[in-house]
């Protein structure tokens, strides 16, 4: 079944393409929750008037993404998780605490947008993509400590001082 998208669905295609697809895909997820229409000669006549202001919305969420990732491109998140004896951590940081981290420094970023493909489960730095625009995706660096306990602390002020 031929259908015009009327949304950027992602291994599909952009708003505005006319794609094949399974008919009871079409007629149970795509037409009903709006991400497509039928793609008749009279809804093709229809969808060249609505794709020019998709269009436009198009190029303005692009420019609002890329002016949110200038500013995220230089954000280094430090994340402190507890550790076992051997530097293991206990549990993994998660998008979600990634986007807690974020939110402190005052992004508003969804859990979806994070592209993190597995959970960080080791100390270290790693680069976290993004997802604010098909065309948009700055990298954030995440840095993942240990917590430090107090007696800890002593000790570390205590060698320096002697």
């Amino acid at each position: 079944m031929r259908v015009i998208l009327r949304e950027d669905l992602p291994n599909l295609g952009e708003a505005g393409d006319v794609v094949d697809v399974k008919p009871g895909y079409a007629r149970n997820y795509l037409i009903p929750n709006k991400l497509a229409m039928e793609a008749t000669e009279g809804n093709l006549k229809t969808f060249k008037d609505i794709a020019r202001a998709l269009e436009a919305r198009s190029e303005k969420e692009r420019a609002d993404a890329g002016e949110l990732a200038d500013k995220l491109a230089g954000v280094v998140l430090t994340i402190a998780v507890e550790v076992g004896e051997e530097e293991q951590l206990y549990g993994s940081v998660t998008s979600q605490m990634i986007v807690d981290a974020l939110e402190e420094e005052g992004f508003q970023i969804k859990r979806r947008q994070v592209l993190l493909k597995d959970p960080i489960k080791e100390l270290g730095a790693f680069d976290v993509p993004i997802h604010l625009h098909r065309k948009v995706e700055p990298v954030v660096r995440v840095v993942v400590e240990k917590i430090i306990e107090e007696e800890e602390k002593k000790e570390e002020e205590e060698g320096i001082e002697e």
